[in-house]
């Protein structure tokens, strides 16, 4: 077998590596938004620590 027909899969070459890719991408965007939701957390959290020892 060659690297050119492993990289074709046997004719289904479009739906395979168009899946890997919509799952890489699908994985790329949850971890932005967990890192983007943590970042709002802290803020959150910050913002409440300050309100809490003002009073």
């Amino acid at each position: 077998m060659t690297f050119s027909e492993w990289f074709d899969m046997g004719g289904y070459a479009l739906y395979v590596w168009g899946s890997f890719g919509m799952t890489v991408l699908c994985m790329l965007i949850e971890v932005l938004q967990l890192k983007r939701g943590g970042e709002t957390l802290r803020q959150r959290i910050a913002r409440l620590n300050r309100w809490e020892n003002a009073q």
